[in-house]
């Protein structure tokens, strides 16, 4: 069982090879680690991510002009909905929870079942999903066009006085790439702070070592950076219909494979899994021990696994929220209450 651990660990670390610049660059102070600190967002282009943010939390991108990336990926309540699965328009009930945008640069791909390959392709899905923002690509950006402060905004940023869709992902994506929480407990205690965590703390995360957690979750997001199958020792008897990546490659043998969450900031992202089924940490670390490793934790076990991974939570994203440009006259009304 150590054995495929450490091979398990070995692959991992080897896929995160060219997952964005930040995982090429950053090293962990405490040698042998597998995991390392969270380094803050380099902004190359402040004017593409300022247009971003206003996008991000535009809710006129939507048919019903009520939802926008941020209703789901709410940067109030670390990145999520907190919701078992989202809301989207006309109060659909999403098939799958919301993953936190917090440093989902650090992925691999986007996605539960990694059907996007980053977080330019990302952002077209949920506006032309007719179960959450119900909006066209064309409808859209025929929006953004009919305002006079995004067009100016758009020919500043990319020279054009023509508005695409993949302006608006590549710009959206720019933004996203800033939402990285460094400076949390853990990290300070990996750049070599004794006094960053307590014994406890200390206890869990040597306990979430040796029972093979840091198998999956390594790498500097602790996750995202491989699909693994959601009940290795035990089935796992999902209240989702999603098949994981199967749906993406067609394979039988990928059938609920997903991918690897992030436990960064995860004290603030409940419920967890991709159905929402457990709502609180030591459900999800009692759940992930017997059926991904074959192990029962102990009361006392879990308190401390629990206690490490709320070391986890760094410095949340602080801006101004973005004054977004007025609608024209020529700018279509929402339809919020529209059935179709």
């Amino acid at each position: 069982m150590k054995m495929k651990i450490i091979s398990a660990v070995v692959l991992s670390m080897a896929a995160m090879v060219g997952v964005g610049s930040q995982a090429q660059e950053i090293k962990s102070v405490r040698k042998g680690e597998l995991v390392a600190p969270i380094q803050p967002a380099k902004v190359t282009n402040k004017a593409m991510v300022d247009l971003g943010a206003k996008l991000f939390f535009d809710p006129r991108l939507s048919k019903s002009g009520f939802i926008s990336c941020n209703s789901c990926h709410n940067l109030s309540m670390g990145g999520t909905d907190n919701l078992k699965t989202s809301i989207g328009h006309n109060w659909q009930e999403g098939p799958i929870n919301s993953p936190t945008v917090l440093n989902s640069s650090l992925a691999i791909a986007q996605f539960w079942d990694g059907r996007a390959k980053d977080l330019k392709e990302q952002a077209a899905g949920p506006i032309a999903n007719p179960g959450e923002m119900a909006f066209t690509h064309e409808l859209a950006v025929g929006m953004l066009q009919s305002i006079p402060g995004y067009t100016a905004e758009f020919k500043k940023v990319f020279g054009s006085d023509k508005i695409d869709i993949n302006m608006v992902t590549q710009a959206i994506a720019a933004f996203e790439e800033t939402l990285v929480t460094p400076n949390s407990r853990f990290d300070k205690w990996l750049a070599g702070d004794d006094k960053a965590l307590t014994a406890q703390e200390l206890r869990g995360y040597q306990t979430f070592k040796n029972s093979g957690c840091v198998a999956c979750h390594n790498g500097p997001a602790l996750g995202g950076t491989s699909f693994q199958k959601m009940g290795v020792v035990e089935p796992y008897k999902a209240s989702s219909p999603a098949e994981g990546r199967s749906a993406v490659t067609g394979k039988d043998e990928d059938r609920f494979n997903f991918k690897v969450p992030t436990l960064r900031n995860v004290e603030l992202t409940y419920p967890y899994f991709h159905d929402g089924a457990a709502d609180t940490l030591s459900e999800a670390v009692d759940t992930m021990g017997r059926l991904q490793l074959g192990r029962k934790f102990t009361p006392a076990e879990n308190a401390d696994i629990v206690a490490f991974l709320k070391t986890l939570t760094g410095d949340q994203p602080k801006m101004m929220m973005p004054i977004l440009p007025p609608s024209s006259d020529a700018t279509p009304r929402p339809t919020p209450f529209e059935k179709k």
